[in-house]
């Protein structure tokens, strides 16, 4: 299985919908298996930076498999991957919005939100990975 432009057109959908409930304008980005961009998208008013910051995220939830919430934790100075936010030329993101998309126990993506405080990026992305997995 594998994540293709509809199915992450329906994520971001769900997404958007979330920042608007919120009322904070965000860029949702979804990659496939291998990091790579399916569809992005940036409401009106996004920050700028957070055109890379969510796709980062996305990448970072695929390259690590596991959300940049949780690897934000193990980064951390004395934590067993401190310093892994260096690698891979900075894309590796260690705070909160990326979530890997598995299927059968693998991943097959990642979704990144970026826009508001890490919990509402997190609420966001949320949103967009429980519409993959409704179907």
């Amino acid at each position: 299985m594998s994540l293709n432009k509809n199915k992450a057109l329906v994520m971001i959908a769900a997404s958007e919908r979330k920042a608007e409930e919120i009322g904070i304008p965000m860029v949702i980005a979804v990659v496939d298996q291998g990091g790579n961009l399916i569809a992005q998208v940036r409401q009106d008013d996004a920050l700028l930076v957070s055109i890379n910051l969510s796709l980062n995220k996305a990448y970072t939830a695929v390259a690590v498999k596991i959300s940049t919430e949780i690897l934000g934790t193990v980064a951390q100075p004395g934590q067993p991957l401190y310093g892994i936010h260096t690698d891979d030329n900075g894309r590796i993101v260690i705070f909160g919005g990326g979530l890997p998309v598995t299927e059968d126990g693998k991943v097959i993506g990642g979704i990144g939100v970026s826009g508001g405080s890490v919990e509402q990026d997190i609420a966001c992305a949320e949103a967009g990975l429980a519409a993959y997995q409704a179907g």
